[in-house]
């Protein structure tokens, strides 16, 4: 794999609500800034230790994630280095099955960690959604979580450039925010609770 001087990636599930924040980070980071060729901009999804080589070929890692800090919903929380918990325990901060301490974990069995690691995490206020957006507390912190990334950027020797026109997708086209969130159902239309034949019907049928 290609060495790189500086990750940039974005974990979570679309599928489910306020998940998928990370990919939706590093989805409009990528539409709006030209990060340079030292940069790679990645989508992780929930891909796991499938993301350990990614880890250990870059120097520094920027992770954007859904983290349950305990804190109020939307509220946004940037953790650095050691900050970053790398063990599991009880109280895992990532809301994945697996979370990004493991793969980190993983990297460090290896002897490979990062130089700098960055976390800019945001508050859940909804998961339990299949095949829900994010929700309006979240998707009210996109830009603020882009702000301080590109901060953590130009302080780790990055230039962010504004791009005049958007370049080709980091995701598939049905993935994207506005053809994914646009294109969902009414709820009248599909059901997001389980099988419809074991659900009460309206008038005890």
């Amino acid at each position: 794999m290609e060495q790189t001087s500086v990750l940039v990636l974005g974990i979570g599930n679309v599928l489910w609500a306020d998940e998928g924040f990370g990919v939706r980070c590093v989805e409009r980071l990528h539409e709006q800034w030209d990060l340079g060729d030292d940069v790679r901009t990645m989508d992780g999804g929930t891909q796991g230790l499938y993301l350990v080589p990614y880890l250990t070929e870059s120097r520094r890692v920027l992770v954007f994630d859904a983290v349950d800090f305990g804190d109020p919903a939307g509220t946004v929380r940037v953790l650095r280095d050691a900050e970053v918990p790398s063990s599991m325990g009880s109280n895992d901060l990532s809301l994945h099955q697996m979370g990004f301490q493991d793969i980190l974990a993983a990297a460090e069995l290896l002897g490979a960690t990062p130089e700098a690691l960055t976390v800019v995490g945001v508050q859940p206020e909804m998961l339990e959604d299949y095949g829900g957006g994010l929700t309006a507390t979240v998707a009210a912190r996109l830009d603020e979580a882009i702000a301080i990334a590109l901060d953590e950027l130009r302080a780790w020797g990055v230039t962010p450039v504004r791009r005049p026109t958007r370049p080709e997708p980091l995701l598939d086209a049905s993935l994207r925010r506005d053809a994914y969130e646009d294109g969902r159902p009414s709820a009248e239309d599909a059901c997001r609770t389980g099988d419809p034949r074991f659900l009460p019907r309206a008038g005890g049928e």
